[in-house]
């Protein structure tokens, strides 16, 4: 006799992981740049993050409280949000300001487009990208010490691809060491890139992220710089240019967004290769040092078409063939 095989209904793939242990994981591994960003900037960044992560979550909290849906604010994806907008924001901001950043994030960009797993950008880059519309001069405002200065990237740029950069950065108190390190003005999560690495490999070892789109965005950028940044195969410059804004930060933390990136393998790598020449691109002919925010927004609207030529056939398919 035969033996008999009960088949429940799907998902037949079970995991360990849920919504809440992720973010936890992905907020364990956001501490580092946080308090290296606390470090440099002193009380002002801590206030900073904490305005924009208690916003985030008792904006959250009252909206679904209002709308009659489950609350969510204990799976962190609030909080997440608010620490990420926290690190993209300078330390000088008014802290009214972080507060409507972060109601735009949770309320504009997530929850009224369905909440988790609806939104079609990043909150937290949306946000940033809307207060850098509406407070240019609030959000392009950088001190270090008390003292207003430009990033590193400000000021290479502007010193154009025939200085040298080991010359121009030392000329304006700052090296390539500074950089890495985050002894440097900027925003809260984006100057020591040490930490932001430290954060990143946690998320390696957790499993959090793979490694298509932070790879293949940073070496395509690589790429894009060395031929088009005007400085020829400077390695130094390319070093800066790693270090400095918030490539590396967007790279391990905002294009790796589980919502808003591919979940295919090659819909990934064909999504990093868009955010290397994107970011190029706005950096080296854009009237900014960043660019960051924009492309990641850009290829962020870009996700559904990718996963449209990415997405395998199922197995036994057949195109239909067009009657005549």
């Amino acid at each position: 006799m035969s033996n008999l095989y009960n088949v429940s209904a799907s998902p037949h793939v079970r995991s360990k992981d849920s919504t809440k242990t992720i973010m936890r994981d992905v907020v364990i591994a956001l501490l580092p740049a946080c308090l290296a960003g606390i470090w440099v900037f002193k009380i002002e960044a801590l206030l900073v993050l904490l305005t924009t992560s208690v916003t985030c979550l008792l904006t959250e909290y009252i909206y679904e409280r209002l709308m009659k849906r489950r609350i969510t604010t204990g799976d962190y994806s609030a909080l997440v949000t608010g620490l990420l907008l926290g690190m993209n924001l300078p330390p000088s901001i008014p802290l009214w300001i972080a507060v409507l950043g972060s109601v735009f994030a949770i309320l504009v960009v997530k929850q009224l487009f369905g909440g988790l797993g609806q939104n079609f950008m990043n909150p937290a880059l949306g946000a940033r990208c809307f207060l850098m519309i509406s407070f240019t001069g609030r959000m392009t405002s950088f001190t270090l010490d008390g003292v207003s200065s430009a990033t590193p990237l400000a000021i290479i740029k502007n010193a154009g691809g025939s200085a040298s950069v080991v010359d121009t950065l030392s000329e304006n108190g700052t090296s390539l060491l500074n950089m890495f390190l985050g002894n440097i003005g900027g925003t809260i999560g984006e100057t020591s890139a040490l930490a932001i690495l430290i954060g990143a490999a946690y998320l390696f070892l957790r499993k959090i992220i793979s490694w298509e789109i932070p790879v293949c965005y940073i070496a395509v950028f690589s790429v894009f710089m060395l031929v088009f940044g005007g400085h020829g195969f400077d390695p130094i410059y390319l070093a800066a240019e790693l270090c400095g804004g918030g490539l590396l930060l967007g790279a391990f933390f905002m294009a790796t967004d589980y919502v808003t990136s591919p979940i295919t393998k090659n819909g990934k790598i064909i999504f990093g290769v868009c955010l290397g020449i994107l970011t190029g691109i706005f950096r080296v002919y854009g009237g900014s040092a960043e660019g960051v925010s924009y492309a990641i927004i850009f290829c962020n609207l870009l996700v559904p078409l990718i996963e449209k030529v990415t997405i395998p056939k199922p197995f036994g398919y057949v195109k239909e063939k067009k009657e005549n």
